[in-house]
């Protein structure tokens, strides 16, 4: 028997069977792992395996190819926090949908689960949306598609204004004038400490989700996650509540 126990937050449940459900978490030092939850569906514990709940969880497999079963007990729930604020329940659902999506199974990253966990935290802050677009852009770098905005790709040396979206990398406002309409807007929040605003919080959406869709989704013929898309388009819409 193989057993484990880590700290997790829980990004998927599938019904199986009556009362059981097929369980995704990020965990801290086992990565995105999956297991057969007994009970999940159940009245007195479906609280505890709903996306984004902070868990303690313990798997345990007679052998390591094994589904095997997950136990849990809650420690936090974000979730609950967010029921009279759409746009914060937008992005936690965007936020486990892409994880569990981009995520390689059974592979640690922990750096990917401490960020999900400030992420967590700063869900109730005033620039959740710019902290949101953060955190996707640390876990491009840590898939291993880093964008970067330290220097003009063409040599400007005035304002970072654009990416280019084939390389990732900042393009300045006077060398990129004549390409602007082939180059994605670089928000100011992503380079300085500005406030950021729905504005901007749309086009960092837009330029992560280009780089997630091109270099995670793309290579395994996947889209990105309809949670996700849903996100951008309440900052892109017109008129928009966030």
């Amino acid at each position: 028997m193989i057993e484990w126990q880590d700290d997790g937050i829980v990004l998927h449940r599938r019904a199986h069977g009556e009362d059981a459900a097929i369980v995704q978490i990020l965990t801290q030092n086992h990565g995105r792992h999956v297991g057969l939850a007994r009970g999940a569906q159940s009245r007195r514990t479906r609280g505890t395996y709903e996306p984004g709940t902070v868990v303690q969880a313990v798997w345990r497999a007679r052998l390591a190819e094994h589904l095997g079963h997950f136990t849990c007990e809650p420690v936090a729930h974000p979730v609950a926090a967010f029921f009279s604020n759409p746009g914060r329940l937008a992005a936690l659902n965007a936020a486990t949908a892409v994880l569990a999506a981009a995520l390689p199974e059974r592979v640690p990253h922990p750096a990917v689960y401490d960020g999900t966990r400030t992420l967590l935290d700063h869900l109730g802050s005033e620039h959740w949306a710019e902290i949101y677009v953060q955190w996707e852009v640390a876990l491009l770098a840590d898939l291993g598609f880093a964008l970067d905005f330290s220097a003009c790709a063409g040599g400007g040396n005035d304002r970072l204004a654009y990416v280019s979206p084939r390389t990732g990398r900042a393009v300045s406002l006077a060398a990129g004038e004549p390409y602007k309409d082939r180059l994605l807007p670089l928000p100011g929040f992503l380079i300085r400490a500005d406030s950021g605003g729905p504005e901007a919080v749309g086009q960092g959406l837009r330029l992560t989700e280009h780089f997630l869709a091109r270099h995670v989704f793309a290579p395994t013929d996947a889209e990105v996650p309809a949670a996700r898309r849903r996100l951008r388009e309440r900052f892109t819409a017109a008129g928009a509540t966030v």
